[in-house]
């Protein structure tokens, strides 16, 4: 794929970066061979080829789903600028 002086500018404008008309033709090319790249990527045979979460092999360890009120609640309280009966107090906003 080819990019021209016009599709650079009109992307510099886009992102917002001020590019002198100077570095255009410079900067088309280098967008043009990374294009190309990528074209080239699009080309490989990834059939059979399992997807990646990490380039190393590990297992995640489990534990038991179980629903807990976390038993910090004394301890989450204190950072609160107002608190009364195990709840936190915000400013009334409604009338």
């Amino acid at each position: 794929m080819s990019i021209d002086k016009a599709t650079v500018a009109k992307i510099a404008h886009l992102a917002r970066i001020k590019v002198p008309e100077s570095d255009l033709g410079h900067l088309a090319g280098e967008l043009s061979q990374i294009l190309n790249f990528v074209e080239q990527l699009a080309e490989v045979n990834t059939d059979g080829v399992q997807p990646m979460t990490s380039v190393v092999e590990h297992n995640l360890r489990w534990r038991a789903d179980e629903v807990t009120d976390g038993g910090i609640r004394d301890d989450v309280l204190k950072n609160a600028p107002d608190a009364a009966e195990g709840f936190f107090v915000v400013p009334k906003v409604v009338e």
